[in-house]
């Protein structure tokens, strides 16, 4: 059976409307001559499995692992487009936040503190927030520390409740977050904006043959323009989807390059080595 997930901006919350988007794109997967698209997403499958999967029809991923990890171990449909500050057609960006009550009135007096970062192979977590510090950093890796969080929403409360000064927060969820746990938000004030980057992009397996990843836009491209559907991709904050070459997301590539000039990266990995060691 087809394996599809949409793990990226999947809340508790929107889970009912992330259920209904892939019900309607399943349909028009089907009319576009898409075979084998299942009724339901594949929930009990972690998103890194689901893109290893030879059967892998249909996902979203994150641009760092998709430049990483995943280089040249998948193929690109086409790029979302988000109805949400800090998008701008396929681009998005992350916000850096902070407390209120912090001193902070720029990233460079942020120099020192302890950044909350969802994981290191994020692009909105980690590899934004270290192209935005880096023109600040003198090589000396600028944070104190950083605390992995394991999720946008999980870096937020560390901020807000002391245990972090400062995280990068995908524009796209801290919009979902803002519609949906206002809450959560009370206390943080956005610092700055990130640099931009091609968005989260729908992906299909390596071997995917031309036909199929035609098939897959057209049925996607019909479900953007589906009227029935408008109140999912409300929900969503979807608000398009564009075709970028592979070579768009190169723009990661370089993002990462500021990070390592200043010293960011090498903190990063002794990070990922600290992690992992037995």
């Amino acid at each position: 059976m087809a394996v599809v997930s949409l793990p990226m901006y999947d809340l508790p919350e929107v889970r009912e409307a992330t259920d209904e988007w892939w019900s309607g794109l399943a349909g028009h997967f089907r009319d576009a001559g898409v075979a084998g698209a299942p009724d339901r997403l594949n929930r009990d499958i972690a998103a890194k499995d689901a893109w290893r999967d030879p059967a892998l029809l249909f996902s979203q991923t994150c641009g760092y692992p998709l430049t990483h990890e995943f280089r040249g171990r998948l193929t690109v449909v086409a790029t979302p487009a988000y109805r949400a500050a800090g998008c701008d057609g396929a681009d998005y960006c992350s916000y850096l936040v902070v407390r209120d009550g912090a001193a902070a009135g720029s990233i460079a007096d942020l120099h020192g503190t302890v950044a909350a970062v969802n994981g290191m192979d994020s692009q909105s977590g980690w590899n934004a927030l270290a192209a935005a510090v880096a023109p600040f950093a003198g090589g000396d890796g600028f944070f104190s520390r950083i605390e992995l969080s394991g999720a946008h929403a999980e870096s937020i409360a560390m901020v807000r409740d002391g245990g972090a000064d400062v995280a990068a927060i995908d524009a796209v969820t801290l919009a979902l977050i803002e519609r949906h746990r206002p809450a959560a938000l009370h206390g943080i004030r956005r610092l700055a904006e990130t640099p931009a980057a091609p968005g989260l992009p729908y992906v299909t397996r390596r071997d995917a043959d031309a036909g199929l990843v035609e098939a897959l836009w057209l049925g996607l491209q019909a479900a953007v323009a589906d009227p029935s559907l408008a109140a999912v991709r409300d929900a969503l904050l979807i608000d398009g989807a564009e075709r970028l070459a592979i070579g768009a997301y190169d723009r990661i590539l370089a993002i990462e390059k500021l990070a390592e000039a200043a010293g960011l990266s090498a903190m990063a990995r002794q990070h990922r080595e600290t992690m992992t060691d037995p």
